[in-house]
């Protein structure tokens, strides 16, 4: 099978987010603009010309936030992956491949990042594996779950067969509700148990969507598809299968209707989780919990990731973020720049602060995902300082 090529900027996102051998490239989203020359680059000598804008900060990193960088989904999931197995010991069991035109799948898929199978979600379309995912598939060389039966790759939705000979297990579904429908039940499986709390959207409402991926990928809670004024047959059947689960419903009335919820309260005990925009409707679940559902971030201490409210795929690609390291919600900007004041409020409520020594402080993280087309440096640069240790009335300063 021919693969096709992997755009520079793409590359780039692979070779500095993930620490990979140095690819050209150009600077990622207006990157000339900023003086990041050819892009960041492993390896750089001090003495060269350019050598911090070779070394691609701010862009890439500040001492708060560090930016995947991709100019598409495709290359933002491959580094993802690599940044949650990075290597030298570091593999995991499963490798799901969602495809890369389909945001409902991916997000369907989002559970399957946790326990047990812990797999990294990657993107392929339908005629072939995008040389991105090829080349970090390579790299991850998953070992098979031995809760999957040995499988080493998932195959979600319609997407192309992997260039290697992994054991493969394939779910399909002819509808975005029949696809989530048989992901719940290959994770029901997989962890021996349905899970008692199940998360629904609106197939037609991506950006109300998009923080499922990330509480799915911690948690291992389902994502079931309804439409505003209608629940589809197989949602209703994956829904008894879970013998009256907690439904949690994320998204307004506009999304997700009154008559919906009723519905849904005849298969289990319904909250909604609302927010007038996607902007505070993540904000709003970032917030939220009841009992052991939920993120419940209102305290410093947390990661957090941030991706823009259009690109429904960089939640899928983010979400092995959510599931690892730091953990942490999904926040959404509604455009590359200015930061939402929501969102601006949000960190302030959550900003760590110290008295006496920030050493003995708690500390918050922020990933950033896509590139300056998606979240600008500018927004970049306030979304680091909202996520910094500061100062706190009565305290004093660190000695020099």
């Amino acid at each position: 099978m021919r693969r096709r090529l992997f755009p520079p900027p793409a590359a780039l996102a692979i070779a500095a987010a993930v620490g990979l051998a140095a690819l050209p490239a150009t600077g990622c989203g207006g990157g000339d603009s900023q003086g990041l020359g050819a892009g960041p680059t492993v390896g750089r000598a001090g003495s060269g010309a350019a050598a911090t804008a070779g070394l691609g900060f701010p862009a890439l990193a500040t001492k708060n936030t560090t930016r995947i960088g991709g100019t598409d989904p495709v290359a933002n999931a491959a580094a993802a992956a690599r940044a949650v197995y990075p290597g030298g010991g570091q593999r995991p069991q499963a490798v799901v491949l969602a495809p890369s035109g389909d945001w409902r799948a991916g997000v369907a898929a989002a559970p399957l990042v946790a326990r047990p199978l812990r797999a990294p979600i990657l993107l392929a379309g339908a005629g072939g594996l995008p040389g991105a995912s090829a080349e970090a598939l390579l790299a991850l060389r998953p070992t098979g779950a031995p809760a999957a039966g040995g499988a080493q790759l998932v195959r979600v939705g319609d997407v192309a067969d992997a260039p290697e000979r992994l054991k493969t297990v394939r779910i399909s579904g002819s509808g975005p509700a029949e696809l989530a429908a048989a992901v719940d039940r290959f994770r029901t499986t997989t962890a021996g148990r349905p899970s008692a709390a199940v998360m629904v959207v609106s197939q037609d409402a991506p950006a109300y969507a998009m923080p499922a991926a990330a509480w799915a990928a911690k948690s291992g809670d389902a994502i079931l598809y309804v439409t505003r004024d209608a629940v589809p047959a197989a949602t209703a059947r994956a829904l008894r299968a879970h013998d009256r689960p907690r439904i949690y419903v994320l998204g307004p009335s506009t999304t997700v209707s009154d008559r919906v919820t009723r519905a849904l309260g005849r298969l289990g005990p319904v909250r909604r989780v609302p927010g007038r925009d996607p902007v505070s409707a993540a904000i709003a679940f970032a917030r939220f919990s009841d009992g052991a559902f939920g993120w419940r971030v209102v305290d410093p201490g947390h990661g957090l990731s941030f991706a823009n409210a259009d690109a429904p795929l960089d939640a899928v690609a983010a979400a092995p973020l959510a599931g690892a390291g730091t953990y942490g919600p999904l926040l959404l900007l509604d455009r590359p720049a200015p930061v939402p004041r929501a969102v601006q409020s949000y960190l302030l409520d959550i900003q760590p602060g110290y008295t006496d020594d920030p050493v003995r402080g708690v500390y918050n993280h922020g990933w950033l995902i896509g590139d300056e087309r998606a979240i600008s440096l500018d927004s970049q640069s306030l979304i680091d300082q909202l996520l910094e240790i500061a100062p706190v009335s009565g305290g004093s300063s660190p000695a020099p």
